[in-house]
C-alpha cells in the first residue's frame, strides 16, 4: 500500500489514541482503532503474520518481506501507541484519581458514540442482526458483572492470561487490564513487571503473541465471511461494556496493589444531587465532549477512506 508521510503521521496519532485508551481500565484500544478507521487493516495485518514472511525474506529480500508484512503501517501505529503510553499514562492516572467522574463521563460519551458509529457501518438492519446485537450486549454486560477469580502460580496460567488479555485489547469493548483483574492475574503480572520477573513476563508475552496471531485470524475470517453479523455483535458488545465505565459507582470490593486501589467489584448507581451540583454538569459536559470527539474522528476517517492492506 502506498502512503505518504502525512498518512503515516495520521496513523501514529491514531495509535496514540489507542495507547491512551489502553491505559484506562475498562476502555479498549480496539474501540479506538475501529472508530478511527484502521481496525480491519490492523486485524488483517496481524493475521497475515506467519512463517511465509521468513521465506519471502530469504528468497526476495527484507524490503519485499517488509511490504508483505505491511511493516510501515505497524511501525507507525506502534510508535504512536508507545508515545501515548509513556507520555499520557501518568496524566491519565492523575486525572482518574483527581477527577474520576468527569474522566469516566468523557469515556462514557466516547464509547456511547462508538456504539452508534459501529452500528451505522451495517447497511441494512434486520431481526437476525438485532438478535446478534442482543447476544453481544448480554455477553459484554455479563462480563462486567463477574466477580474476580483467584489467580494461580503456574506457567500455563500466565500463558492463558496473556492470550485472553490481548484478545480483549484488540476486540472493541472490554479492556485487557479489566480481563486480567477478572482472571485474578492482574496483581501477579503487574508485580512481575515491577520486580523484573522475566520468567513471568516472557510467559505472558508468549501467550499474548499466541492469542494475537490466532484471534486475529478468527476476526479476519469473520469480517471476510460474516461482516454484518460481526459488526452487529461488536455493536452489542461495546454497548454492553458501557456498564463498566458508567461514572457513578459504589465499590463493593477492592485491593491495594503497588500502593494503589484496584477495584475488584463494584455496582453502577444513579448520580445524586441533580440540582445545583457543579460536578454533575461538568460530567455531562465531558460526556458530550467525548461524543462529539467521535463525530470529529468520523469526519477525519471519511476524508481518508480505509483501504485494506495489500499483500
Amino acid at each position: 500500500m502506498k502512503r505518504n508521510l502525512k498518512s503515516y503521521i495520521t496513523i501514529s496519532l491514531k495509535g496514540m489514541g489507542m495507547g491512551a485508551a489502553d491505559v484506562v481500565p475498562g476502555v479498549s484500544g480496539g474501540t479506538i482503532a475501529f472508530i478511527t478507521g484502521i481496525y480491519e487493516e490492523l486485524v488483517t495485518t496481524i493475521a497475515n503474520v506467519d512463517l511465509g514472511l521468513l521465506k519471502i525474506w530469504k528468497k526476495e529480500g527484507f524490503n519485499k518481506m517488509w511490504n508483505a508484512l505491511n511493516g510501515n503501517f505497524i511501525l507507525a501505529l506502534l510508535v504512536g501507541i508507545f508515545i501515548s503510553v509513556f507520555t499520557l499514562m501518568r496524566l491519565t492516572n492523575y486525572l482518574l484519581e483527581t477527577y474520576p467522574i468527569v474522566v469516566w463521563s468523557f469515556f462514557f460519551g466516547l464509547v456511547l458514540a462508538s456504539v452508534w458509529y459501529v452500528g451505522k457501518q451495517i447497511d441494512q438492519w434486520n431481526l437476525k442482526l438485532i438478535a446478534f446485537t442482543t447476544i453481544g450486549f448480554v455477553v459484554a454486560f455479563g462480563i462486567t458483572l463477574l466477580a474476580p477469580a483467584q489467580g494461580m502460580d503456574h506457567p500455563l496460567y500466565f500463558l492463558l492470561c496473556g492470550s485472553v488479555a490481548v484478545c480483549a485489547m484488540i476486540l472493541p469493548g472490554i479492556s485487557g487490564a479489566f480481563i486480567l483483574v477478572l482472571m485474578g492475574g492482574y496483581k501477579a503480572i503487574t508485580q512481575a513487571v515491577s520486580e523484573f520477573n522475566f520468567q513471568v513476563i516472557a510467559l505472558v508475552g508468549l501467550g499474548a503473541i499466541i492469542g494475537l496471531l490466532s484471534f486475529s485470524r478468527i476476526l479476519k475470517w469473520l469480517f471476510n465471511n460474516f461482516k454484518s453479523i460481526t459488526l452487529a455483535v461488536l455493536t452489542g458488545f461495546i454497548a454492553g461494556s458501557l456498564n463498566k465505565i458508567w461514572p457513578w459507582k459504589n465499590v463493593l470490593d477492592s485491593e491495594i496493589i503497588k500502593g494503589k486501589e484496584v477495584i475488584l467489584k463494584e455496582t453502577s448507581v444513579l448520580p445524586q444531587n441533580f440540582d445545583g451540583d457543579p460536578k454533575l454538569w461538568f460530567a455531562i459536559a465531558a460526556a458530550i465532549l467525548g461524543f462529539l470527539l467521535i463525530l470529529l474522528l468520523e469526519k477525519i476517517a471519511d476524508q481518508q477512506p480505509l483501504s485494506n492492506a495489500e499483500h
